[in-house]
Parts: structure tokens; sequence; C-alpha cells
């Protein structure tokens, strides 16, 4: 029996939506009020899943204190209240789109999850929100 678990987690980030390699006017009209030089903030909801089979012995698909700790290590101190494109070295040359972080989520959690399926919902506001499960 495959069941999925998942943790609610939270940060805080600054972000600028823009292309290195085009003006000013050009990410103004691709990424509108976004492409802020000054940057803008969201408060970031995330949902991390795991997709396996019960363990007999405990009764745990995955032991969630284990899920809390590796999101708290992996994602919510490597980006929790940091400007994503100047401190995060993964969006030094990628554009932080709700996208993009979400696959970077993924990509620092799923080394650690080898096990499991893995699912990563990330909400950049109440009404927008993607999905990426590493496909």
């Amino acid at each position: 029996m495959r069941l999925k678990v998942s943790r609610k987690a939270h940060f805080n980030a600054a972000h600028r939506l823009y292309r290195k390699d085009w003006n000013d006017e050009k990410n103004r009209t691709v990424f509108g009020k976004c492409s802020n030089p000054h940057y803008h903030g969201h408060n970031y909801d995330l949902i991390v899943s795991v997709t396996g089979e019960i363990d007999p012995e405990t009764g745990f698909v995955i032991d969630l204190k284990i899920l809390k700790n590796l999101v708290q290590q992996e994602i919510e101190e490597h980006l929790d209240h940091k400007n994503l494109n100047i401190e995060v070295p993964e969006f030094k040359d990628l554009n932080p789109t709700v996208e993009n972080i979400a696959v970077v989520i993924y990509n620092r959690l799923k080394p650690h999850l080898l096990k499991f399926d893995l699912e990563v919902v990330l909400y950049e506001t109440p009404r927008n929100f993607v999905t990426y499960r590493g496909e």
C-alpha cells in the first residue's frame, strides 16, 4: 500500500524577474512589475510530499520529524529572508520564477529522499502556485 505524506513549510524571500541579456524595456514588457530593479517579496508556502510504502515495523511512510528537519535545513534555512537573485547560488544565472524555485527545492530535497516519489507544491501567492514531481 502506497501513501502520500506531506509537510507544510513557509519562507519569505525577495526576487526580481529579469534576464540579464534583455534591456529594461523588454524585461518590463515580459515580467511587468515583477521586474522592479529594487526587487519585491513574497510569503511562500510550500508543501513537500513523499509517496512510499508503509514500513511494517514503524507504521510510517517516513518519520515526519525527518521530513520536518530536512525541509528546515535544506529549504527554509537556504531561502528564508534572502534575496534569491543575490544570495542564493542556484539563481546566479537562473531567473527565480516560482517554477524555477520549485525545481531548485525539488533538486535540493531529492538526494535525501531517493526511495520515495517526491512532489513539491510551491505557493507564491494564495492564488498562484506550481507543482513539480521531477518530470
